[in-house]
């Protein structure tokens, strides 16, 4: 079974940058999508980013096209996410999750995914 663990979280000031990593422990397949969600308090997780594990293809969220980029390392198992420009609204705890998910999924939405971290906190000071 896959686990997925992320790290990478801290403070930063209003357009600043972090970068997020997510290592997958385990086997994963051809058809494995990892993503990245952000859950800030008293708001409904919300979807960041995913990457497609064997074509690359990569996904975003409206709010953070243009500023954050989701990149994979096949060779160390390890998904990233390169977050620029950050503003205040981006703050919340970020989660890496992973499943297999048939080409038909959207990617984007909690349920589609099996297998979470334990997030890991991104604050943006003004």
């Amino acid at each position: 079974q896959v686990q997925v663990a992320e790290s990478g979280g801290g403070l930063v000031q209003a357009g600043g940058s972090l970068r997020l990593s997510c290592v997958a422990s385990g086997r994963t397949s051809s058809s494995y999508v990892m993503g990245w969600f952000r859950q800030a308090p008293g708001k409904e997780r919300e979807f960041v980013s995913a990457i497609k594990w064997s074509v690359g293809r990569t996904y975003y969220a409206d709010s953070v096209k243009g500023r954050f980029s989701i990149s994979r390392d096949n060779a160390k198992n390890a998904v990233y996410l390169q977050m620029n420009s950050l503003k205040t609204e981006d703050t919340a705890v970020y989660y890496c999750a992973g499943d297999q998910i048939n080409s038909s999924g959207s990617y984007s939405q909690p349920y589609e995914y099996d297998t979470w971290g334990q997030g890991t906190q991104v604050t943006v000071s003004s």
